[in-house]
């Protein structure tokens, strides 16, 4: 499966006096298009929330920074499932300039009830059958 896609422009406020981006703000781009990656799948986190009292949190995050980006470059930022269990996925996720990969990440994003923060299972009719439990 082809992995889920997702522009950003830098502007002056994701980078340092330098012109460089400030390395949190690639946790906010990846953030966003996982975000988009539901939308794209049909998932309404605020209906999710009102519906089952459930969202996703982000259980661990590994980064790997390889080159900067700077000030108004375009880069993609994609999304792709390595592994889905019945409570939390794992995302492979890049952030690229054309072909040159400036971040890479593993995101464990974990589903829980948003009321007491406990570890809940993925509802079933969540996700399309070619997203598998492992």
């Amino acid at each position: 499966m082809n992995p889920f896609r997702w522009p950003v422009r830098i502007y002056w406020e994701d980078t340092d006096a330098g012109g460089v981006v400030y390395h949190a703000n690639y946790v906010r781009f990846m953030e966003r298009a996982r975000t988009e990656w539901l939308r794209a799948q049909g998932i309404d986190q605020v209906a999710l929330r009102e519906a089952t009292g459930l969202g996703f949190v982000v259980r661990d995050m590994h980064l790997d920074f390889h080159r900067p980006a700077r000030l108004d470059d375009e880069l993609l930022v994609t999304v792709a499932i390595k592994e889905r269990r019945s409570a939390s996925m794992l995302f492979d996720q890049e952030i690229v300039r054309g072909d040159v990969p400036l971040v890479r990440a593993k995101v464990r994003a974990a589903c829980v009830n948003l009321d007491t923060m406990r570890p809940a299972q993925i509802p079933a009719d969540l996700f399309p059958p070619e997203f598998p439990f492992t």
